[in-house]
């Protein structure tokens, strides 16, 4: 048995572009799209990044709602929709997963995690009988958190392991510091059977040695490494001539 047949839930994502109805109209038009035909996802950790625009939201948003994901996040369990804007994409994309089955699974969006907080609420007020869903997440409403608390709430109580955890921007509201504790914490679960799917904009969470990182381009989707992505570059140069850098923007 292979490594991905041993460890992955999900092996690969592949688009079935002969029933694609045109690579012209969004998103199918995006070069990540266009140029796609299969996905393969490390055991561990799968990184997706690049420009704003490159598609990366909306092609993990399509994995996600390939696998039975709310568009808007959450468990496989939560079906609220505040706004139906996610894409046809996730209809042309067949799942190809591993010989084990994930007991914990996760959607993050940090664009929608406030509709998540609320849909929390309204379900724990409508079910006072039942033992409250917030428990998972800490205890405390996520409304009276900080943004960055909240997602970190998420991160620490909500994720219990062996599951498979997809991740739109988890870096949004988290410091350099918590962003450096996430990565922790994903190291944690991975030691507990879990796999990870981000995407970022983060260098510091895309450090995680033991992973794949496709980059995002108008050439489509390439595998490249941490010290090759846009984000590592510019930041390493930002930081190494921050004098220089500031003249030349300011």
């Amino acid at each position: 048995m292979s490594l991905y047949e041993a460890q992955s839930y999900l092996r690969s994502m592949i688009l079935l572009r002969d029933e694609v109805p045109t690579f012209r109209q969004y998103p199918f038009d995006l070069p990540a799209v266009s140029r796609l035909d299969r996905l393969d996802f490390h055991p561990k950790v799968t990184y997706i990044v690049g420009e704003n625009g490159m598609g990366k939201s909306t092609l993990l948003e399509a994995v996600a709602v390939a696998l039975g994901f709310n568009p808007e996040g959450g468990t496989l369990n939560f079906t609220f929709s505040t706004a139906a804007t996610h894409s046809e994409l996730y209809k042309y994309l067949r799942p190809s997963r591993g010989a084990a089955r994930p007991k914990d699974g996760f959607f993050f969006r940090a664009e929608s995690y406030y509709n998540l907080a609320t849909e929390i609420d309204i379900l724990d007020r409508e079910n006072s009988f039942a033992p409250p869903i917030i428990d998972s997440y800490g205890g405390k409403s996520l409304h009276e958190m900080s943004h960055g608390e909240s997602f970190f709430a998420a991160f620490m109580n909500r994720f219990s392991g062996h599951g498979l955890y997809i991740l739109d921007e988890p870096e949004a509201a988290l410091s350099p510091f918590r962003q450096m504790a996430m990565l922790s914490r994903i190291h944690e679960l991975i030691g507990k059977r879990s796999q990870f799917i981000i995407s970022t904009h983060s260098p510091i969470l895309m450090a995680y040695p033991d992973s794949r990182i496709y980059q995002l381009t108008p050439d489509g989707i390439a595998e490249t490494t941490l010290e090759e992505t846009e984000h590592f570059i510019i930041m390493k140069e930002f930081v190494n001539n921050r004098e220089r850098m500031l003249r030349e923007l300011l």
